[in-house]
């Protein structure tokens, strides 16, 4: 499939789609005429990028992952480390670290909403 096709199917822009094949993260065939084309497995790849991406790992690290994670076939990967399984760990304690620091966020969001909407009702109320 195009570049276009690949990128309609995903939601992921072309520039995009280009940025990941400049990492290494995604790899396209040339048609003769130079066109990138890609397998259908693209379209599984670049969503499990996303999803990489969206859970805040960095590009060169999702390079290290990729090939890692379960096969096409379900099956666990052969190839994943030790220091990548400890990698990944230091990733999500972080990840869980921004939760942690969102929801206090958060909590001081309410607080501050409370005591403005109370004090908005007690300024107009006779």
């Amino acid at each position: 499939m195009r570049i276009g096709d690949l990128s309609e199917r995903t939601g992921v822009s072309e520039r995009s789609l280009r940025y990941y094949e400049q990492q290494g993260l995604l790899k396209a065939g040339r048609t003769p005429g130079g066109h990138r084309e890609y397998r259908e497995n693209a379209v599984d790849r670049v969503i499990r990028i996303q999803e990489l991406f969206a859970a805040g790992l960095r590009s060169a690290k999702i390079a290290q992952l990729l090939p890692c994670m379960r096969d096409s076939d379900g099956g666990p990967s052969t190839i994943a480390t030790p220091q990548l399984v400890t990698d990944l760990t230091t990733e999500r304690a972080r990840v869980n670290r921004m939760i942690i620091d969102l929801l206090r966020s958060r909590e001081v969001l309410d607080e501050v909403i409370e005591a403005a909407s109370g004090r908005h009702e007690s300024t107009t109320t006779p």
